[in-house]
């Protein structure tokens, strides 16, 4: 593969966007075979970044060095030509297309004109065996589900035989196991000489992985360190100017009555019956590896898909949770998917906050849009999302400014029991935080919240309990006086820790 040198170099860099200035001072260096982890807020640079060396963006300034010799990016189909591999941080599989047809997507004119289609159908087979079992590459990447189609992904980059591999928030999509064995996939790669840029929001991964890691914050490259002298606190205070150390949520307000009940709902024909009572004030964790059944339990709760069992909004009459009637029963559901299931990239930013409550903005015949600037105002300031201005796209916004954007939409319908589906999936640490403490807000004030989660560390610190999925059904139930991250890990495995005997 890689062939020892100086490897991929960039000094000095900046870029602006108009008034907004992305990059300053950036420095960076991936030696190969080395993991260098990017660390840094949404908003920081990072993906600007990503893009200059995958040849999206050019620099405004600075220097671009490959093995010492000066790159002048002409654009993704030259960065690849000189082995620059990028895995970018959105999912981007064609769904029509065969698994097959999406892994050699963009090679053509490169190496994989020389290859068989047999040959192509052996590296495919080959490369993604290493990450995931079971796939048929013959199948439409639709059908796949959200960590197979980043897995997808990522062999999409393997196959070309990168010098420098750039994997950006690539974990955040995928289970635990295909997260491990990608894991392993790194290491042969940094051994056989392949310097790679990894970029996560997840301080466990940065612990496990990282040869090197290098912070942005406001455009500038803030420290870099090797892995013998991380400090997660200092990683912390260095991408956000304040002292690493959080508090971990109190959550010491009473529960109040019963809002929401689900009664012998079966995820499968044969699976047992899951009973389940939400109170107000509650914030209840859902979680468990991919595909075990907690997604089809919250979307079942939302009144999205129906089944076996009933789902009970306890009103008094209580009135039954059906598909397309959550809503107006006061039950708010935020996918996963920002990008497939949420976002109007099309639109606004203020447009796509107000698209459920535009009644609330209309005058007869018009919609008032004073007053939908204003409503929107509000979160903005009670939320903390970061925006220039409201008229701008919405896909101008970082991935963390993204989901405020989408938890005000939802907050917006007043509703009294709020379904999270991963909402801090891929946004920053300090988002994060901001997250948390709405949430915490939300609570004290009576609202009811289930929160999916694909971080078990979050899960400790903030719920009052978990319930751990495991094969379409409840496999644990852990209390907050018991929760801890080997509880709920030993739970993903069907294992009972002694700290959630």
């Amino acid at each position: 593969m890689s062939e020892p040198g100086e490897g991929l170099r960039l000094a000095n860099v900046s870029k602006r966007f108009g008034a907004t200035r992305a990059l300053v001072d950036a420095y960076l260096h991936i030696q190969p075979g080395e993991v260098h982890t990017l660390l840094g807020e949404n908003g920081s640079g990072k993906s600007t970044l990503v893009k200059i060396i995958g040849g999206v963006h050019r620099p405004d300034d600075g220097e671009f060095t490959l093995d010492t010799a000066v790159v002048e990016p002409r654009g993704p189909r030259h960065m690849n030509t000189l082995g620059i591999a990028v895995v970018f941080q959105e999912v981007l599989t064609a769904a029509s297309q065969s698994v097959l047809d999406n892994i050699w997507l963009g090679s053509d004119g490169l190496f994989a004109r020389n290859l068989s289609r047999s040959k192509q159908r052996q590296i495919a087979a080959e490369t993604l065996g290493r990450l995931v079992d079971g796939i048929d590459l013959d199948s439409a990447a639709g059908q796949l589900s959200l960590s197979d189609r980043q897995a997808v992904c990522i062999v999409r980059a393997l196959v070309r035989e990168p010098r420098t591999l750039i994997l950006d928030e690539s974990t955040a999509a995928l289970d635990v196991r295909t997260r491990d064995r990608l894991f392993a996939e790194m290491r042969r790669l940094t051994a056989a000489g392949v310097g790679i840029l990894f970029i996560s929001h997840r301080m466990d991964e940065v612990q496990e992985i990282s040869d090197r890691v290098t912070v942005l914050r406001s455009g500038r490259t803030i420290s870099s360190v090797d892995r013998a002298d991380l400090s997660i606190a200092q990683l912390i205070a260095d991408m956000t100017g304040t002292s690493g150390h959080f508090e971990r949520s109190q959550r010491d307000h009473a529960l109040g009555d019963t809002t929401l009940r689900a009664g012998k709902v079966r995820l499968r024909a044969d699976a047992a019956p899951i009973d389940f009572e939400l109170r107000s004030g509650e914030l209840v964790g859902l979680a468990g590896l991919e595909g075990q059944g907690q997604d089809a339990f919250l979307k079942r709760l939302s009144g999205i898909t129906g089944g076996a069992g009933m789902v009970t909004r306890v009103l008094g009459p209580d009135i039954d949770v059906r598909q397309g009637n959550g809503a107006k029963l006061g039950v708010a559901y935020l996918p996963r998917e920002r990008r497939g299931e949420s976002l109007f990239e099309s639109m606004s930013i203020r447009e796509n906050f107000a698209l459920p409550t535009l009644r609330q903005d209309r005058r007869g015949f018009f919609i008032n849009a004073k007053r939908m600037r204003e409503r929107f105002g509000e979160y903005v300031s009670s939320l903390g999302i970061r925006i220039g201005s409201q008229d701008n796209p919405i896909s101008s916004l970082s991935g963390g400014s993204q989901q405020k954007v989408l938890l005000a939409r939802w907050l917006a319908t007043d509703p009294k029991v709020l379904l999270l589906n991963d909402p801090t999936r891929g946004v920053d640490i300090m988002t994060k935080r901001e997250i948390y403490a709405t949430l915490d807000r939300l609570c004290a004030n009576g609202m009811s919240v289930v929160m999916l989660s694909s971080e078990v560390e979050e899960l400790v610190e903030l719920v009052d309990r978990v319930l751990v999925f495991r094969d379409q059904e409840v496999f644990a139930e852990i209390p907050r006086e018991r929760l801890s991250t080997e509880a709920v890990v030993a739970a993903y495995f069907g294992q009972r820790a002694e700290s959630a005997a």
